[in-house]
């Protein structure tokens, strides 16, 4: 059985430049502890302390949300491609129109 591991390229300074790598795990526990062998630096930035998955990582399994399909329990199928997506969040709230004098603020 052979799954493909998917990355997006924040994540290729951490795997030497491959985007993608074929991986015989089992289920993602499993793929989290070849990530301390194949890819350490990697390691660190998608796991915890406790070797958990970081909340900001998200894994998507043929498109679909890993949380959804049973999460550490979902035995990877033959051929599945596994995703490794981070969260992206922040920015700043826009206002457009000032409390005091009623000027636009954040336009040019």
């Amino acid at each position: 059985m052979s799954i493909k591991v998917l990355l997006p390229t924040a994540f290729t300074r951490h795997t030497e430049g491959q985007k993608q790598f074929d991986s015989n795990a089992a289920n993602l526990p499993a793929l989290l502890s070849e990530f301390d062998q194949t890819f350490p630096a990697l390691s660190t930035q998608i796991k915890d302390e406790d070797g958990k998955l970081r909340k900001f990582i998200n894994i998507y399994i043929n498109d679909e949300d890993i949380r959804f399909l049973g999460g550490d329990a979902y035995t990877f199928q033959d051929g599945d491609e596994v995703m490794l997506i981070p969260s992206i969040a922040g920015g700043l709230a826009w206002q457009t129109e000032s409390p005091l004098k009623g000027a636009c603020i954040g336009k040019n």
